[in-house]
């Protein structure tokens, strides 16, 4: 069978950097083929090139047997040819309507758009694809999930004969990522090439057919699924063995560090968000927070690091009541926080490393002069330190932190959070997005605070890691608490039920 797409001795260069050196990929009609690498190897520039973003500098591309003109290839031309792509760093105009977004990103729609017909068609497909989302809402006003369901309606309404689908599940819940899966199936099936970018290896293992890796720009193999394991393949990933069980310290909490005590916020839209919603975490402990996106967690994160107001209930960090929390307020008690917006919240994307991680404590009589002139010797001596210990590689120390990989910009962000050892941390999804490398590295920072006593709320919708992570885990539905229980007690079917608004049953 011919490939419908083949890449051949793809280069790409960007300043300082060999992003993809001579690397071969090939993909089969109706085929689910994953392509796996650690941040940084060059998946998404490869899927880049080959979605019409970046023009590659050397190599030849092909479409049903036939060369194109690779050096002049656009994403207009991408899509005359049926080359779709479900974006990991959202295509998405803030300030716009779901709606208004859905008629930008569609070629054949004309100058004047049928708006009743396009809210009809999202409508139609969200019900159809469990993908439900309101229409005339402004994308600012969406959490990760829900810009994530946006991405996923924009690439079903084209008619896509090669469908590239970078981190799709990042921000599903089990049973929504068993739904992809079946569309993702049945597109193939129904002769549709699919190429999958996940860094969750079960997921690879369950829908793909051949696995590419890519390891620093070059291509280190291409495999049947039925002919390799995960272990092998995170090898290949990361030129190592990987461990991502993380080795726990036996539980033993101490006294509470975060107190919320029936606290109600408002989410962006000035609707419910929290609804007297009561937590405890401890000192010493990983409490897991897991719920389908769009239940509060956001509000609930942001109402801790003093990013929303509460409008109801009290909190209390270390024993002191700061219900009427700011942000300084909450760097201050020793709350530490890891987004999930890496690039929207987590930093400024054209500061470099230095300012980067003195963002919060830059006013320290060690870092400026009366809080306004900088001591840059010191914060470059600083940043250097930090670099090493948490090995961030970077082209330059003043390089804007935007051009860092996924992995190691998160890096960045622990390295600032963790390194003045917080009393509270506020973890959102930080292993989200990242490679098997960078995840067992997050995992272990985090266990490592937790040794060190800090009390850790741990946010995710990756069930798996809640349960290898956690010491207990909550359930959050509709802005309310529904569950809590020793991570020992439960399991991913029991949570899953939980977090889509379900009972379990007495024993």
């Amino acid at each position: 069978m011919k490939p419908y797409v083949k890449l051949q001795r793809i280069t790409k260069r960007f300043p300082g950097v060999l992003a993809l050196d001579n690397v071969d990929f090939d993909v089969l009609p109706g085929e689910i083929h994953a392509l796996l690498g650690e941040n940084g190897a060059g998946k998404t520039v490869l899927t880049n090139i080959l979605s019409g973003r970046y023009q590659l500098d050397e190599g030849e591309l092909s479409i049903k047997g036939n060369k194109v003109n690779a050096l002049k290839w656009s994403a207009r031309d991408a899509l005359e040819q049926g080359i779709g792509m479900i974006y990991q760093d959202f295509m998405l105009v803030e300030e716009h309507t779901v709606l208004e977004n859905i008629a930008l990103a569609d070629l054949s729609i004309p100058f004047f758009p049928d708006y009743e017909k396009i809210y009809n068609t999202i409508t139609e497909l969200g019900i159809k694809y469990q993908l439900e989302i309101d229409p005339n809402a402004k994308i600012w006003q969406l959490s990760v999930g829900e810009k994530q369901r946006v991405e996923i309606i924009k690439a079903l309404m084209h008619e896509t004969k090669v469908l590239i689908m970078d981190e799709p599940t990042a921000v599903l819940t089990p049973q929504e990522s068993d739904d992809l899966f079946k569309i993702v199936k049945k597109l193939a099936m129904e002769g549709t090439s699919i190429i999958f970018i996940s860094h969750k290896l079960p997921e690879v293992f369950s829908i793909c057919d051949r696995i590419t890796v890519l390891r620093k720009g070059k291509h280190i193999g291409t495999v049947n699924v039925t002919d390799t394991n995960e272990k092998e393949l995170a090898k290949m990933m990361v030129g190592r063995e990987v461990f991502l069980k993380t080795n726990k310290a036996e539980y033993t909490p101490g006294p509470p560090v975060i107190e919320l005590i029936g606290i109600s916020a408002l989410s962006d839209r000035k609707t419910p968000a929290l609804n007297k919603l009561s937590i405890t975490v401890n000192q010493g402990e990983i409490f897991g927070l897991a719920g389908v996106s769009g239940n509060g967690q956001k509000e609930l994160a942001e109402v801790i690091t003093g990013l929303r107001p509460s409008t109801d209930g009290k909190m209390v960090i270390n024993g002191k009541d700061i219900s009427e929390n700011t942000p300084r307020k909450a760097i201050r008690e020793g709350v530490g926080h890891i987004p999930d917006d890496r690039i929207g919240m987590g930093v400024v994307p054209d500061l470099g490393m230095p300012k980067s991680m003195v963002l919060k404590n830059y006013r320290e009589e060690r870092f400026s002069f009366k809080g306004i002139f900088l001591k840059n010797e010191a914060i470059i001596n600083y940043t250097k330190k930090l670099i090493e210990k948490f090995n961030i590689k970077t082209s330059g120390i003043e390089s804007p932190v935007k051009l860092l990989s996924g992995g190691n910009l998160q890096k960045v962000i622990i390295a600032r959070e963790i390194s003045e050892s917080p009393s509270a941390l506020v973890a959102v999804h930080p292993t989200q997005g990242l490679d098997v490398g960078a995840t067992e590295f997050v995992r272990d920072s985090l266990e490592k605070q937790r040794i060190d006593g800090a009390a850790i709320l741990l946010i995710s919708e990756d069930l798996e890691e809640l349960l290898a992570v956690s010491d207990r885990i909550g359930v959050i539905y509709e802005g309310e608490i529904v569950d809590v229980s020793l991570t020992k007690d439960t399991n991913i079917e029991a949570l899953g039920l939980l977090m889509t608004g379900g009972k379990i049953a007495a024993v």
